[in-house]
């Protein structure tokens, strides 16, 4: 078991400090799980406090010994009502909460048991900070990488006609958890489910549903309509597999295309121009470019190639960024979107995934989690990237 080490927190807990200063604020209060465990290292019952002035405290309602067992921190104390915490919050008046995630009752019942506080929303200084990773985090997002290989790898000797895809994906859930995937994607979000992983073949490539993205399958039933579903594959027609792994809690993302006999042209031949779309957006990112610049730069890629039409989506259903950030959290900073004007920078981790989605007949498309390094980029999801036939 890997354990997030000393030095690693607390340059995390410094910079994190140091954007608190910035912001005019006594402290933070950290409640939301993805957050405090960044801060901390460990993911137990408990809310964590980063004054200003001071060392952070760990405050654990459940699991005291694992949490001390996780976290580096010196001051990890057993709590049960707010009451016992006040003695150690000192004097604040202006502090950091999570005002985007944490419920607004609890926020409230928070208020009524500390005080009077003035509380501001924090979470835009966390994400501002998650979005460079360490030498440490871009490791276990190699390991990651390294299973959802091993898994891509493993379709070509898996895949039969007539097989559903929600059988597909179990088979290969099954194996990437025997590898280390933990077999969940966290997002930051309200109301968001699906799996893992996406396979999508011929008019279900075609269905969009609660995600945010070009498309998302047809499910299993009203209750989850989204991601792989009962139809059976067959030959020649496009099979998308999308399938992010999670190893210590940090994430990739990849999509492969395959297909068995043969793959229709006009479906080659967009996989191509989003394959083209990839590579020349990293070199252009590499440049400098900003990321509002960029996602411009690849919709006019699209068009000029004749898929204009198909790109990242069709009519009414295009999707509005063509990358995201990714670490611990599947839609971290940054974003190739309109309105992210800032560019690619050293120690950026995000999937891009260019996409054409054909209006019932498939969709196509490749996606893979890059860094950006040495004045360069570096393809974290090294799979090959051929289409492959079965």
């Amino acid at each position: 078991m890997l354990f997030a080490p000393k030095e690693e927190i607390d340059y995390r807990i410094k910079g994190f400090k140091s954007l608190l200063e910035k912001a005019s604020l006594d402290g933070a209060f950290i409640h939301y799980k993805i957050d405090f465990y960044y801060l901390s290292g460990t993911m137990q019952d408990a809310f964590l406090f980063v004054p200003l002035d001071g060392d952070p405290i760990l405050f654990v309602k459940r699991e005291l010994q694992i949490a001390r067992r996780d976290s580096p921190l010196e001051h990890i104390v057993p709590y049960k009502t707010m009451e016992e915490v006040k003695p150690y919050l000192g004097k604040i008046k202006r502090v950091g909460f999570q005002l985007d995630v944490v419920p607004y009752n609890q926020v409230l019942k928070f208020k009524e048991a500390v005080g009077d506080l003035d509380l501001v929303d924090v979470s835009p200084l966390i994400k501002s900070l998650r979005r460079y990773k360490s030498p440490f985090e871009i490791k276990l997002m190699e390991r990651a990488a390294t299973i959802s290989k091993r898994v891509y790898e493993a379709i070509p000797h898996l895949l039969k006609e007539g097989m559903r895809e929600i059988e597909l994906g179990g088979l290969l859930e099954g194996l990437a958890k025997s590898l280390g995937h933990e077999g969940l994607l966290r997002v930051r979000s309200l109301n968001y489910e699906a799996y893992t992983w996406h396979i999508l073949s011929g008019r279900t490539g075609t269905i969009v549903s609660q995600s945010d993205s070009p498309m998302g399958g047809l499910g299993l039933s009203p209750a989850f309509p989204v991601g792989a579903s009962m139809k059976k594959m067959k030959k020649g027609e496009p099979i998308l597999v999308d399938f992010g792994i999670c190893y210590h809690g940090y994430q990739i993302d990849q999509t492969r295309m395959f297909a068995m006999g043969h793959m229709p042209e006009e479906f080659v031949k967009g996989y191509d121009v989003c394959r083209d779309i990839h590579y020349r957006v990293l070199d252009r990112a590499v440049e400098g470019a900003k990321c509002s610049e960029l996602f411009e730069y690849a919709k006019q890629l699209a068009h000029d190639a004749g898929f204009g039409d198909y790109y990242l989506g069709y009519a009414h259903h295009k999707v509005r960024f063509l990358a995201h950030g990714i670490g611990i959290e599947l839609s971290e900073l940054p974003f190739i979107a309109p309105r992210h004007d800032y560019p690619l920078e050293e120690g950026m981790v995000f999937a891009i995934e260019p996409k054409m989605v054909f209006p019932k007949k498939g969709a196509t498309g490749i996606e893979n989690t890059v860094v950006m390094e040495n004045k360069g980029y570096r393809v974290l999801t090294d799979t090959d990237e051929k289409i492959i036939i079965v």
